[in-house]
C-alpha cells in the first residue's frame, strides 16, 4: 500500500502566492518559486499550484511561473485553475506540470476528461470539485471558483469524473477553506470509500490532528493544505515526523527519507 502524501498549495495571482478564507480576502504569502523550493527542502511529496486569476494574462503569468518552478524542483508539480480546454492542458503540461487540475470546465464539458486522459494519460488529469454543505449530509458542488452552486450532488459527481477517466480527485470543502478548523470528514470519508481513485482533501487544515484524523476518518490518499504551511505554523518535517509517530504510512519525500 502507498504512503500518505503531504501536499502543499499555492494559489497564485498576479504570479505571487496569496491565500484567503473561503476563497476570499487575499493577502500575499510570498514568492512562489523560493516557497516550492522550500517545501521540497521539508519532505513535502507534491506540490499544487492554483491559478485564481480569471484573466488571460494571469494564465500567461502563471505559465510562466510554472516553467521556473518544475525546473527549481524534482516533486512532482499539480497545476490547476483556469482550464478550459484541451489546449489549456497540453500548454500547462509543456510548461511543466506533472498533473492538470480541472474544474468548472469538467461541469460545462465532461468530455474533457475523458479527451485529456486519452492523450495525455489518465494519472495527468486531477477533477478538482469544490463543494458546500447543503443540508444535512448532502453536498453540492460548486464552479467558478466556489460562486457558483453547480446544481450537482457531491457523491454522483465525484463517481462521474471518476468513471470519466479522471486519475485522481481533488476535493476542497468550501466551507471549511482558511478556517483551521479540521478537514470537512464526512464527505472526505464518503467520496473516498465510493470511488476507486486517490482523494486529495482539502480545505481546513489548522494543527497537526487534522491530518491525521483526514487519513483515518476521512480515509483520504492525501492531504492539501496552505496557508498552515505558508506561515510557518506547521513544518511539513516535523508533520511527518508526528504522523509517522501515530502509525500513519506515509510517502518518502525526495529530501527525506522516514520510516514507521
Amino acid at each position: 500500500m502507498k504512503g500518505k502524501r503531504i501536499i502543499p498549495c499555492l494559489d497564485i495571482d498576479k504570479g505571487r502566492v496569496v491565500k484567503g478564507v473561503k476563497f476570499a480576502d487575499l493577502v500575499d504569502a510570498g514568492d512562489p518559486i523560493e516557497i516550492a523550493k522550500a517545501y521540497e527542502s521539508q519532505g513535502a511529496d507534491e506540490l499544487v499550484l492554483l491559478n485564481i486569476s480569471a484573466t488571460e494574462e494571469g494564465r500567461k503569468e502563471l505559465l510562466d511561473v510554472v516553467e521556473k518552478i518544475a525546473g527549481s524542483i524534482s516533486i512532482p508539480l499539480i497545476v490547476g485553475g483556469g482550464i478550459k480546454s484541451v489546449e489549456n492542458f497540453r500548454q500547462t503540461i509543456e510548461s511543466g506540470a506533472d498533473k492538470v487540475s480541472i474544474g468548472s470546465a469538467t461541469v460545462y464539458t465532461p468530455s474533457i476528461i475523458t479527451e485529456c486522459a486519452e492523450i495525455f494519460g489518465s494519472p495527468t488529469v486531477v477533477a478538482s470539485i469544490d463543494v458546500k454543505q447543503y443540508k444535512d449530509d448532502v453536498y453540492s458542488v460548486y464552479i467558478e471558483g466556489g460562486k457558483e452552486d453547480a446544481g450537482l450532488e457531491a457523491i454522483i459527481w465525484a463517481r462521474t469524473v471518476a468513471g470519466l477517466g479522471a486519475g485522481e480527485i481533488l476535493l476542497t470543502g468550501i466551507d471549511k477553506d482558511g478556517t483551521k478548523s479540521g478537514y470537512d470528514i464526512g464527505i472526505t470519508r464518503r467520496i473516498s470509500e465510493m470511488v476507486k481513485i486517490p482523494v486529495i482533501a482539502s480545505g481546513g487544515a489548522g494543527k497537526l490532528e487534522d491530518f491525521y484524523d483526514v487519513f483515518t476518518e476521512g480515509k483520504a490518499d492525501a492531504a492539501l493544505a496552505a496557508s498552515l504551511f505558508h506561515f510557518g505554523e506547521v513544518d511539513i518535517k516535523r508533520l511527518k515526523q508526528y504522523l509517522v509517530s501515530r502509525g500513519i504510512r506515509i510517502r518518502k519525500g525526495r529530501a527525506q527519507k522516514w520510516t514507521n
